[in-house]
């Protein structure tokens, strides 16, 4: 397994988990349970911890994707996108674990604490949609913005019938 490998298996870990523990963490604020805010909590902080291996086997892919003739500016546009996002991804790490401490101590800010760690995660995910679009960029020709279908890339579709099936 090398660094690119890695990166494709790992960086999808720091998007879903924060995602499922913003839906916990609305759970757990729908019912009032502190049980289901404090899984919230550790998913988040989860999703932290994922945030660093994504992003120590990105620069390795990085090598191995330029020498695949992959532009260097659209890894460099991933790249300033994810050392952004991985940044944003350590503040909610820090404050799940602040509001984790005050809900578990019962502390009189636990409420705003959960509150903030909340509107913060749906900024990180924010951060997370940039990351993870301009890194699927990088292989996904198809989803670029300045995407040109190949010249007769529709061709097998005009010969069909209805009905017919390849």
């Amino acid at each position: 397994m090398n660094d690119a490998y890695l990166h494709i298996a790992l960086n999808h870990l720091p998007i879903i988990i924060p995602m499922v523990g913003l839906l916990v963490m609305i759970g757990g604020l729908i019912t009032k349970s502190d049980i289901v805010k404090r899984a919230a909590f550790c998913l988040f902080i989860l999703g932290t911890i994922t945030a660093i291996p994504a992003n120590v086997t990105g620069e390795g892919a990085e090598e191995i994707v330029e020498k695949l003739g992959i532009s260097h500016d659209i890894i460099h546009e991933h790249e300033e996108k994810a050392e952004t996002f991985v940044l944003v991804m350590y503040g909610l790490g820090l404050l799940s674990v602040i509001g984790l401490w005050a809900n578990l101590k019962q502390k009189g800010f636990a409420g705003i604490v959960t509150l903030v760690v909340t509107v913060f995660s749906v900024v990180t995910l924010y951060f997370a949609q940039q990351t993870g679009n301009s890194g699927g960029e990088i292989r996904h020709t198809e989803i670029r913005k300045d995407f040109k279908p190949a010249k007769g890339g529709d061709d097998h579709h005009k010969n069909e019938k209805k009905g017919d099936k390849d």
